[in-house]
């Protein structure tokens, strides 16, 4: 039976650097050896393949509902074109996949694309490592269960008195949905150079943190992995 991945949520207020350390966390496992890794930029926002220095041709909130519903190919049913689709949508590069969320065509609502990520992330997760997923600020996501239940929520904050709330808030609602306080993490983050994360030199102060901090989720994830094995 192959193992799931380790899922890490990223969360928090709103330019607190949350999309900084999702591809600094993702360009440290992939330094570890720990390929290949799913990047899912759950921003409608999305910015994170600009840090991640790829380019999106295609998101989940770009595609229609109809084409699920009327135009499945011949010989092919809703399960295997919406994996099929899902595929088509993917950036894969050295290491990594990524797929981004969007924003709807129009007027329409996210209500498709939040379900065309949930459907996706059960039938792809097990081709990955790890799962790193920068969502939207607050916890919209995780509340709807669009992303399933991680294996570990980061809370990325600065000093700022509303991110310290923000914290509490989260954590409130993180715990709510039946995360452990062992699995909710919080991430100070002071960086305030202009550089573009794909542009931090590999032994900068923000790369040298974040690898440091791929490195004890490694742990975690090992451990957790004896334990399923145990268990089976």
């Amino acid at each position: 039976m192959p193992e799931r991945p380790f899922t890490i949520a990223l969360s928090g207020k709103g330019g607190t650097g949350k999309t900084t350390v999702s591809s600094l966390l993702i360009r440290s496992f992939i330094d570890m050896g720990q390929t290949p890794v799913l990047a899912v930029d759950a921003d409608p926002n999305a910015n994170l393949h600009e840090a991640l220095g790829v380019r999106v041709h295609e998101t989940l909130g770009s595609m229609r509902e109809e084409a699920f519903t009327r135009h499945i190919p011949p010989g092919m049913n809703r399960h295997d074109y919406v994996r099929f689709r899902f595929r088509q949508a993917l950036v894969e590069a050295e290491g990594f996949d990524l797929v981004a969320m969007g924003r709807p065509e129009g007027n329409g609502c996210y209500c498709f694309a939040n379900d065309l990520l949930s459907e996706c992330m059960l039938q792809l997760e097990r081709d990955y490592r790890f799962v790193v997923i920068d969502t939207e600020a607050g916890m919209e996501h995780i509340s709807r269960g669009t992303i399933g239940k991680p294996d570990m929520l980061l809370v990325v904050s600065d000093p700022g008195a509303r991110s310290l709330r923000t914290i509490l808030r989260i954590r409130e609602i993180a715990t709510q949905l039946g995360l452990g306080p062992k699995q909710i993490h919080v991430v100070f983050n002071r960086y305030k150079s202009v550089a573009a994360p794909v542009d931090i030199g590999n032994e900068g102060p923000a790369r040298v943190i974040v690898r440091d901090l791929a490195e004890k989720i490694l742990n975690l994830a090992d451990k957790q992995r004896a334990n399923q094995k145990d268990d089976c």
